[in-house]
């Protein structure tokens, strides 16, 4: 009799899209920076096919938003993206799933995440400069401490070390691209870049 296979889900914090994308004030309207995190959103619920996705959220309007692509919601008012992150693996684990890959919502170019799950223990995708964390696979019930911000892809890398779980980093361009300030919104030539 063969193993069932690991269960995988995919877990998005999205932020109430009134309040995204804040840097980008400068050069984007309030509407215009809620048009912008809605479909960047999007674009990462698209990516994560054919896994199921959950909304971690404490935002009616993301509610809404996440019911219009096929996606479930944890509701997690007031914990921060830390806290929500963490008590959202913490329910998929309890719900069952094995595997949770974490990516976050401003990840215009992701094409896809379902690959990530492949390796053992963590992976870990940096953005493009090697800072902050943009993707962050990890066994459910491993207890995994996220500590997102500014350096939280050296805070993770010393996470899986604590853990004493295998560490694998993926540095995918599309993924590695977030959207944080101004000269985010001009993409690169992607025909162009390496994978």
């Amino acid at each position: 009799m063969s193993e069932p296979a690991a269960s995988v889900a995919v877990l998005v914090p999205v932020k109430a899209f009134r309040d995204a994308k804040a840097r980008l004030s400068d050069v984007l309207s309030p509407p215009e920076r809620a048009a912008l995190a809605r479909s960047m959103a999007a674009s990462v619920v698209a990516a994560a096919a054919p896994l199921q996705v959950w909304i971690v959220c404490d935002d009616d309007e993301v509610v809404a938003w996440a019911g219009s692509v096929g996606a479930s919601v944890l509701w997690k008012p007031g914990r921060g993206l830390n806290g929500a992150v963490e008590e959202g693996v913490a329910d998929l684990a309890r719900r069952g799933v094995d595997t949770v890959i974490v990516a976050h919502a401003d990840l215009p170019h992701a094409l896809a995440l379902s690959h990530l799950a492949a390796g053992e223990g963590v992976t870990l995708v940096p953005d493009r400069h090697d800072d902050g964390t943009n993707v962050v696979v990890i066994p459910a019930r491993c207890g995994f401490v996220f500590a997102y911000g500014p350096g939280s892809f050296h805070r993770h890398r010393e996470e899986a070390a604590r853990l004493g779980l295998p560490l694998r980093v993926v540095k995918e361009a599309r993924l590695a691209w977030d959207v944080d300030l101004p000269a985010d919104l001009l993409a690169p030539d992607w025909d162009a870049c390496p994978s």
